[in-house]
């Protein structure tokens, strides 16, 4: 199957970017206004908050990448309108700013001096508004070109680099070729590898900007003096089969297949341009299809081989397995069914093919198993503790 034969659907935005799907997000800047943020979307049907635990006293680059990681829910595609709400007005309107250069709706509220329920009533009566008009939008033909879409394994094993991260890696080639945005990374995730990665990048300068993050990732794990087994790789890995972070690294290096890398991205930074871009991320699941999100992603490949269950409230999360024994065992979380590939009955391109149409169908509308089970796993990632 040949990317150019997907026949994809989405929602046109102001600024000329498709997404897979329509939600109107509340987004609260603080922990402390979960609770608003909550209150409206109990009150509107079809509102989406996204609650979490920061945004009080965080400052320099650990409080400029909430900032794009908030805003950056908001201007990713699959959302038609916006709300921020805030304790304190000023945060507020630098996140509303943020989300407002892409010309979709947005509206801010502060907190201080309205009290809940009151910002909650004034929030709920534009809620309502933005929802209806989001219902009255139609999906339209759109190319691969337009597609961004992103990749992370997670709860990996033998069969992740043997079969599902490679199907991913046969899918982006194809989608690559055929000009679509594409985001993987998890930095400490490809220990012992990262030659090959600066062996993909385009020029010297893309490979130094690589081999610059690596090796900050790198001193910080020394700086604690800590041995990061049990973390990377994880039990679950180990169980797996996977009892170094360098045979996790070979694994996971097979989702880009043989791109090119165009970019390396800091967190939650849109890409440029077309092509294969690594984003400079943490390896924890939720935080990296997050920062991915936030970065302008619409639909998210998540390979897994012990059953990882990881979702997103913001981009659909396709679960791809080549384990048997997951699969049986954990059916009700995988997309795409790979175990033909460890009997010999599916090749590589078969694979991908069947993964491009469930990609071809997801896109379309179909829920993933992660959105039918309500994992809405929202996380920040943070770099260092509040003031």
């Amino acid at each position: 199957m040949k990317a150019k034969d997907l026949k994809l659907t989405g929602y046109r935005r102001e600024n000329g970017r498709f997404g897979v799907r329509n939600y109107v997000a509340i987004i609260p800047v603080d922990d402390l206004s979960n609770a608003a943020a909550e209150g409206v979307a109990s009150l509107v049907r079809g509102t989406l908050a996204l609650p979490h635990p920061y945004g009080r006293l965080q400052f320099g680059e650990d409080l400029d990448l909430t900032f794009r990681t908030l805003a950056g829910a908001g201007r990713n595609p699959n959302v038609a309108a916006a709300i921020v709400i805030g304790i304190e007005p000023n945060w507020t309107d630098r996140i509303v700013k943020s989300i407002a250069e892409t010309g979709k709706r947005v509206v801010g509220f502060s907190i201080e001096r309205a009290g809940d329920l009151k910002t909650i009533e004034a929030a709920a009566r534009v809620a309502k508004e933005f929802v209806q008009y989001a219902s009255e939008l139609r999906r339209e033909p759109f190319t691969v070109k337009d597609l961004w879409m992103s990749s992370k394994c997670g709860e990996s094993d033998t069969t992740s680099g043997l079969a599902a991260n490679p199907t991913c890696g046969r899918v982006f080639e194809r989608l690559d070729a055929a000009g679509a945005t594409l985001i993987f990374g998890e930095t400490t995730e490809v220990t012992g590898g990262e030659d090959i990665i600066m062996s993909h990048c385009i020029n010297k300068k893309v490979a130094a900007d690589f081999k610059r993050c690596f090796d900050d990732y790198q001193r910080l794990i020394k700086s604690q003096g800590v041995d990061l087994l049990g973390s990377q790789p994880t039990e679950g890995n180990i169980r797996g089969g996977l009892t170094t972070i360098e045979e996790k690294a070979m694994g996971n290096i097979q989702k880009m297949g043989r791109c090119r890398i165009q970019s390396v991205l800091p967190p939650a930074v849109e890409p440029k341009g077309p092509g294969l871009h690594f984003m400079d991320s943490s390896s924890a699941a939720a935080e990296m299809v997050t920062l991915c999100a936030a970065a302008g992603s619409v639909v998210h490949f998540f390979p897994t081989g012990q059953g990882n269950i990881i979702g997103n409230p913001l981009i659909p999360v396709i679960k791809l397995c080549a384990n048997p024994l997951t699969v049986k065992t954990m059916s009700e979380h995988i997309d795409v069914d790979l175990t033909g590939i460890l009997r010999v009955e599916m090749t590589l391109d078969q694979a991908a093919d069947a993964t491009m149409q469930m990609l071809e169908r997801t896109i379309n509308g179909r829920l993933t198993a992660a959105e039918a089970l309500r994992h809405n796993e929202f996380v920040l990632t943070k770099l260092y503790r509040s003031a």
